[in-house]
């Protein structure tokens, strides 16, 4: 079984910067990719950033060169450096790795705050 942890979330005031972090543990075999995904209240999952195996990137249309996904080279941990964070970012960020058979796993979450 994969099990995603994230840190690093928290609360920040508005332009401020997070960096959150997700560590995989378990079989990790056949990663697609790894990717972000965020959820405020009242509003639905939505993508936020992707990388795959061979560092090409994705991010959704509201990112706008703010935020920067990474990974390590063992494809067991991925980043998320996110600046100039403003109040609509605030939400629960989640891990996401997609493998082969249309087979996913998440992270519980963890919170970002911005405040204005």
């Amino acid at each position: 079984q994969v099990q995603l942890v994230e840190s690093g979330g928290g609360m920040v005031q508005n332009g401020g910067s997070l960096r959150l972090s997700c560590t995989a543990s378990g079989r990790i075999v056949g990663v697609l990719a790894m990717a972000w995904y965020r959820q405020a209240p009242g509003n639905e999952r939505e993508f936020v950033a992707g990388i795959y195996p061979n560092g090409n990137t994705k991010y959704g249309d509201f990112v706008k060169g703010r935020f920067t996904i990474s990974k390590d080279i063992t494809m067991t941990k991925e980043y998320l450096q996110m600046n100039s964070l403003n109040p609509e970012d605030t939400a629960v960020y989640y891990c996401n790795f997609k493998f082969a058979g249309q087979r996913e796993v998440w992270g519980q979450g963890t919170q970002v705050t911005v405040s204005a």
